[in-house]
């Protein structure tokens, strides 16, 4: 009889157990997808990526604008951090304007939309004024302050349509007047043209496209018909060809789109190779910061227009990507804001700052890449200039404004208190405790035996 050594009978072996079924695992590329998108649909995206995106956009813009106008400055025998000391001073007017702006009432913001559209108007006129009014690089667009301040008046003119734009075609869609194409054109088309003309006057035909950019962001918001758009867009596109090849400047910069010789015909393409040969020279991480070569003289408005060229060149395709993503977050941000609020003006007032500043950064790197003639408008919140980055962040502030108004927004940051000395009313829930002050009660509740 067989056994085991201990001469207890052997355990019966089972035939074999059955397999534990366990949960499929799921794919980690998919668990990421799931995540950012449950991170994406949070109520205060919107708010983090406009806040988090433009702060961001200005750092890096005024450390490329302390390293691209070094030289410019020297060259005019001034200190070499002339150029950005300007700009920080500004920059920090420009954040008080945003903070300022980003705790308004909507209610305060359209009371100021028509003394922002008259004080813009006002100032447009003084700069035609002789002796007022000074032109720079051949446009009369400027009023000098008194030293080296000047304002660009027709800056603040995009503010003032995209305000007083908004609020007008919130007044009609309250009164349900924007199925008459007649309240739809009329007053908007009008003061838009008239703002315009007083742009063109000067010569910037640059800021006179942002302008139609936004009135065509406007109308497109407020539900225009696709022939009353396409009637407009059409005597809009007529006027610019008019203006266009009524000017030798403005056809030569169209000749230079896609150059690569300085010299293309008869038009002279100085600038826009010099913008493809800073790109082209940068590599994938840059030639390193404050190494540009092309800043060296060589490519004019380093500084201001041409600020991407030489972030390409010194920071490298690495660089420029994480730019054109900032611009992409923040333009989605203010797409995302005026797609889920309810009110007219919110939604007419983001959509129409959302436009302006994602067709002034396309038309600005677009004629850096040289897939667009160069239309002199500076890249917002990252290229030099005062008169350019004061109102961009106002509009930044809006937006924030705007994000944190939403329903869902507004109760996410209502549930965020502060943890520690929490005020408990008389008749509202305890808040949670302090772990010191329990652990005091505990010790307190003991006798002294204990201790």
């Amino acid at each position: 009889m067989s056994g085991s050594r201990t001469g207890r009978p052997p355990v019966p072996r089972s035939a074999g157990r059955p397999p534990v079924l366990r949960p499929p695992r799921d794919n980690p590329v998919r668990q990421l997808v799931t995540r950012a998108r449950k991170a994406w649909d949070r109520p205060l995206t919107a708010y983090y990526l406009i806040l988090g995106g433009s702060l961001l956009i200005t750092v890096l813009g005024l450390v490329m604008v302390y390293s691209a106008s070094q030289i410019t400055a020297l060259q005019l025998s001034l200190p070499g951090s002339y150029f950005f000391r300007k700009q920080f001073l500004a920059a920090l007017i420009g954040g008080g304007l945003l903070f300022a702006a980003s705790r308004m009432p909507v209610k305060l913001h359209r009371a100021l939309a028509y003394p922002i559209l008259a004080g813009a108007v006002f100032l447009m006129v003084l700069v035609q004024v002789p002796g007022i009014g000074m032109a720079v690089n051949g446009n009369q667009n400027w009023i000098s302050l008194g030293g080296s301040f000047q304002i660009q008046p027709s800056e603040f003119g995009k503010l003032s349509l995209v305000l007083w734009g908004a609020d007008l075609l919130a007044r009609k869609h309250d009164r349900k007047l924007l199925t008459q194409w007649k309240h739809m054109l009329v007053p908007l088309v009008p003061v838009a043209f008239l703002l315009l003309g007083l742009i063109m006057l000067g010569g910037d035909m640059g800021t006179a496209i942002i302008l139609t950019a936004i009135l065509f962001g406007l109308l497109w918001l407020a539900g225009a018909p696709t022939r009353l758009f396409v009637g407009v867009l059409s005597v809009a596109g007529l006027i610019g060809v008019i203006l266009i090849k009524t000017s030798p400047n403005r056809m030569a910069r169209l000749a230079c789109i896609g150059a690569t010789e300085p010299r293309s015909g008869a038009a002279d393409c100085w600038q826009a190779v010099h913008g493809i040969y800073a790109l082209a020279s940068g590599g994938l991480f840059g030639s390193g910061l404050g190494a540009s070569v092309e800043k060296w003289g060589q490519l004019p408005e380093a500084h201001t227009d041409f600020i991407f060229a030489v972030t390409g060149e010194e920071l490298g395709l690495a660089g420029t990507l994480s730019v054109l993503a900032l611009f992409a977050a923040l333009g989605y941000a203010g797409i995302r804001v005026a797609g889920r609020t309810e009110e007219p003006f919110v939604r007419y007032a983001a959509g129409g700052v959302t436009t302006w500043i994602t067709a002034q950064a396309v038309i600005n790197i677009g004629a850096v890449l040289g897939l667009l003639p160069i239309a002199g408008v500076p890249l917002p919140l990252f290229s030099y200039g005062g008169s350019a980055l004061l109102p961009t962040m106002f509009a930044i502030g809006l937006l924030i404004a705007f994000a944190r108004d939403e329903p869902a927004a507004r109760a996410a940051l209502a549930m965020r208190q502060p943890r520690f000395g929490r005020k408990r009313g008389a008749g509202g829930p305890p808040g949670p405790r302090r772990w010191n002050t329990m652990r005091r009660r505990a010790s307190a509740a003991r006798s002294s035996g204990e201790r």
